[in-house]
């Protein structure tokens, strides 16, 4: 079996797609002759002979285009320019890469209750978390709102190490205002949306109501992301990809 069919292999057992952390993780490279195996797997999906990219850091084989599950086909959809309904799946896909991101980077990832059953590559998201329940680190009124925060990282002293929001529309007042919970603790606050909602967002936080956060709150463009999630071994952890990145801390 040469390397392109061992990419193959593993993609056919997946369904006929897989990220780049899943190539990394499954495909058998022991015998490649090669220093730099993550590299070479990378090279071999560009390949448009056999395989197409779905987003950057997913890829999948040309020959199951028409059978891909309907949560990537929608995926998919959803990326098209014209498409003006709510981009629900493309909000779950970011969870659930978040979370991996955090049990790459040593955290324990969380998400709502509400949102584990939701669609993840062919998954769920509850199969991509590795905690149930948050850990009880401050007051109960507190964790309530705390609770509803799309993905938490906790770190090894059961404290929330970073908060993600994912935002799809320009709601980021609601956002934000889960963040204003956390001011008290040192934790990276994290919105991540698409780059073209940046100005919207800059007159949202830079209201008199947010002044407290807008020191502390990062804006991550979906596309600064999967160029992490496509290659996080070239960055020595996230921590510090985000912030020597183009990432916009306010």
């Amino acid at each position: 079996m040469n390397q392109r069919e061992a990419v193959i292999e593993v993609m056919e057992k997946r369904g006929g797609f897989a990220t780049l952390s899943q190539l990394y993780q499954n495909v058998d490279v022991k015998n490649w002759k090669t220093k730099t195996p993550d590299a070479t797997i990378r090279k071999i999906v560009q390949d448009e002979r056999y395989f197409f990219k779905i987003k950057p850091g997913l890829w999948a084989l040309n020959g199951y285009k028409n059978k891909l599950p309907d949560d990537i086909l929608i995926l998919i959809e959803e990326q098209n320019e014209n498409f003006d309904k709510e981009k629900k799946y493309t909000h779950y896909y970011y969870q659930g890469i978040i979370s991996e991101i955090g049990l790459l980077n040593q955290f324990r990832s969380y998400i709502p209750p509400q949102d584990k059953n939701r669609p993840f590559l062919n998954r769920k998201l509850k199969d991509v978390i590795s905690l149930q329940t948050l850990p009880q680190f401050t007051f109960s009124t507190v964790m309530k709102n705390i609770k509803s925060i799309d993905v938490v990282w906790i770190n090894k002293r059961q404290f929330p190490s970073a908060v993600f929001e994912v935002e799809n529309s320009t709601n980021f007042k609601n956002s934000l205002s889960k963040f204003y919970e956390l001011l008290d603790f040192s934790t990276d606050m994290i919105i991540v949306s698409d780059s073209i909602k940046y100005r919207q967002f800059l007159s949202i936080i830079k209201l008199s109501i947010f002044a407290e956060l807008q020191s502390r709150v990062i804006f991550c463009a979906y596309d600064q992301l999967d160029q992490y999630y496509s290659n996080p071994y070239k960055f020595k952890n996230f921590k510090d990809f985000i912030g020597t990145s183009n990432s916009q801390r306010i």
